[in-house]
């Protein structure tokens, strides 16, 4: 099949995108496809073989029988792309508009998995206007949290613009740094217990989980022991440890919850779901609708260590997603 893959974007994630891109690219081929590389520079310009991609509504993209998005953060993984690849007509790789839309909004995911009464971690919900108008309030409701804390850009991914915060002074420079990459930032209590990871993988009625894994940190890379962007893309900077060194029905739990909350949120394709898991204690932290696909992703790297290599992994999302294509338009909305 001819397979057009999207590398780089607008977002702080440019580079990421265009080393998992990279490698999707190097799996399809592998699997026997033939690869359309678009890339999508910083200033929104899209390039095929050296020249610019003409859009037409209807009229799919450069013949590609699908499309790979491997693009993360804002104009990639919120339901942007996605809604101008449902107005192109052609089948794309991951969840539709509303999903991706929800599930990188980190504040309006926690609140839409609150209300199907999945465990999560506590936080708060701290935008441009209301640390302009109650920063006092804001304050309050973070101290209630307990330190230490973790600050973040509600709609970013690869830990970009986080920051932990151990003592209550640091809390306006760390608000201050989200707010430079989101007008919406989220503060997250810091959970017990161990960092896990799941890979999901399907339709959203008959998702397969994978092996779960442990997140284990080396300080030399990330001084601060948590899971930065140092660690999660310089080699050697985590060690991915399957299976996780959880007991039998924490690994059940975490399973479950994976599927239910890719079920949940109608996601398509694929989804990582992240968990901190204290003895038999499971929470939901997140559900990434577009996983890094670098050489050390955790992605992929659960998928083969549950069986699934990457070039069967990469073609599994493109049936999957012309799959979802045909259904999806036989419906007349």
């Amino acid at each position: 099949m001819r397979v057009a893959v999207l590398a780089g974007g607008r977002s702080s994630e440019h580079d990421v995108s265009l080393a998992g891109a990279a490698a999707v690219r190097d799996g399809l081929e592998q699997a026997g496809h033939e690869v359309l590389w678009v890339e999508l520079a910083r200033d929104g310009k899209w390039t095929f073989a050296g020249s610019e991609v003409e859009l037409r509504a209807g009229r799919g993209l450069l013949g590609a029988d699908v499309v790979f998005p491997v693009l993360h953060g804002p104009f990639g993984e919120d339901g942007t792309i996605q809604g101008l690849l449902e107005l192109l007509d052609v089948a794309y790789v991951g969840s539709g508009v509303l999903t991706s839309a929800v599930c990188i909004d980190k504040v309006a995911f926690k609140r839409f998995m609150a209300q199907a009464g999945l465990p999560q971690v506590a936080f708060a919900d701290i935008d441009v206007a209301r640390w302009a108008a109650d920063r006092a309030g804001a304050e309050a409701e973070v101290a209630a949290l307990g330190l230490p804390v973790f600050v973040k850009p509600a709609r970013l991914g690869s830990s970009v613009g986080i920051t932990r915060v151990t003592e209550p002074q640091a809390l306006a420079d760390a608000i201050a740094q989200a707010h430079g990459h989101d007008p919406r930032a989220i503060v997250e209590a810091a959970a017990a217990g161990l960092e896990i990871e799941c890979s999901v993988l399907g339709h959203p009625e008959d998702p397969q989980v994978s092996e779960p894994g442990e997140i284990r940190i080396l300080g030399s890379v990330s001084p601060g022991g948590w899971y930065d962007y140092e660690a999660k893309y310089t080699p050697g900077g985590m060690e991915l440890v399957v299976p996780a060194a959880i007991s039998a029905t924490a690994r059940d739990r975490v399973q479950a919850l994976a599927a239910e909350a890719f079920h949940a949120s109608g996601c398509s394709g694929l989804a990582r779901a992240d968990f901190f898991v204290d003895g038999e204690d499971v929470l939901l932290n997140e559900l990434n609708t577009m996983p890094g696909f670098t050489p050390t992703s955790v992605y992929g790297q659960l998928w083969e260590a549950s069986g699934l290599p990457y070039p069967q992994l990469v073609d599994r999302l493109i049936t999957l997603a012309i799959e979802r294509h045909e259904r999806e338009r036989g419906h007349s909305y």
